[in-house]
């Protein structure tokens, strides 16, 4: 397979890639640690990530190899003293298995940290799947310059 790919800041005509992508991320997330802890709909999802793209509060870059889609990442800005301003959250990384060892994750993350060291964010989050399931998730976020700050992501729906 070709190592060749080509990244972009996504706009309104990639929603439909992106969503699709990131329902296989929901999905491979749920296979491995065996329970539905996520709904999703791939046109609810398009539909909602066309508002936000169009809100500006909401990032995509995708990667396509020979015009298919190999993977995504989308970034949202988030404010806080502790990291001094205006810093950056991953909501969704993910690369096609199939893909995956090609260097596309880095260049994902990459395009996600200059548009955000453009806008002046002091740094980017991300919070991964559950471990042990998602070890190597973890090894590549702290190969790409990540640290484990402590603590667990918690969540209460409103």
């Amino acid at each position: 397979m070709t190592s060749a790919f080509e990244i972009s800041q996504a706009g309104l005509p990639q929603v439909v890639d992106i969503a699709t992508l990131v329902g296989e991320l929901l999905h491979e997330v749920m296979d491995r640690i065996g329970q539905r802890v996520f709904v999703f709909d791939r046109d609810e999802t398009a539909a909602r990530l066309s508002t936000l793209l169009r809100e500006r509060n909401y990032i995509a870059f995708v990667a396509y190899v020979r015009g298919e889609p190999a993977g995504c990442v989308t970034v949202c800005p988030s404010y806080s003293l502790y990291a001094q301003g205006a810093f950056g959250i991953i909501p969704e990384l993910y690369v096609r298995p199939q893909y995956r060892s090609l260097g596309i994750g880095a260049g994902l993350l990459a395009s996600a940290g200059e548009f955000g060291s453009a806008r002046g964010w002091t740094r980017l989050e991300v919070t991964t799947p559950p471990l042990p399931e998602f070890e190597r998730t973890l090894s590549f976020y702290e190969r790409h310059g990540f640290a484990v700050t402590g603590g667990r992501k918690l969540k209460c729906a409103l």
